[in-house]
């Protein structure tokens, strides 16, 4: 069975989050935007094995940590989706923009395409292509426990952003609606950013997918 925990890192309380496999402890860190020593001894203090970094986007906030945290841990970093590299080439850019601790540009170790699964102890999460937010944005999806860390693609009462470089309005919606609502209502998320929710509660109540014309 999946476990996690989440860890609102950065200025921006971006939810860094820890998956794990409850038989075998092995475990993967989303999204490390910042606070490497507070990310490492949350690892330590929930007793588990990080084997991989994994990206949902290339923004500073889910990112800059992540080179650092690669090298003390002795991992790979894998995702996002290739159509995010521009923007991870570009990461000392946001970090000045955005008011992040400066942080260099860097390719992944591996790209993630649409469908292809990450073994994780006893179960294994599928890789969701979900463009709009950004171009390369990606979802990490468990069945069995019917959990998912959606990144930025979608919150609790709200959508991402699409005014940043790459962003697609249009796009997002498709991707929210074609990819992530399928998988059920009791599929329960975690955002980028703020509090969990369901794609059930979502689908009834978001404004952003019930107004007409949505």
């Amino acid at each position: 069975m999946l476990q996690y925990r989440i860890l609102p890192v950065t200025a921006f309380q971006q939810n860094c989050t820890l998956f794990w496999c409850d038989e075998t402890r092995q475990a993967v860190v989303i999204d490390p935007g910042g606070e490497a020593d507070r990310i490492l001894a949350t690892l330590f203090d929930v007793g588990v094995e990080p084997v991989a970094i994994l990206l949902t986007h290339g923004h500073a906030d889910h990112v800059s940590a992540a080179p650092e945290l690669a090298r003390r841990l002795g991992l790979s970093i894998t995702g996002p989706h290739p159509d995010d590299g521009f923007l991870l080439q570009a990461l000392g850019q946001q970090c000045e923009l955005f008011g992040l601790p400066p942080a260099n540009g860097f390719t992944p170790d591996r790209w993630l395409a649409h469908g292809e699964r990450i073994p994780l102890g006893r179960t294994e999460l599928t890789v969701i292509h979900c463009p709009g937010h950004t171009p390369g944005h990606l979802v990490f999806y468990e069945a069995k426990s019917q959990l998912a860390q959606v990144g930025d693609v979608l919150f609790r009462g709200a959508i991402g952003r699409t005014d940043f470089p790459g962003g697609n309005h249009s796009s997002l919606l498709a991707s929210i609606r074609e990819r992530l609502l399928p998988l059920g209502d009791g599929v329960r998320f975690i955002p980028g950013h703020g509090p969990m929710s369901t794609f059930g509660v979502e689908r009834r109540t978001n404004p952003f997918l019930v107004a007409p014309g949505a």
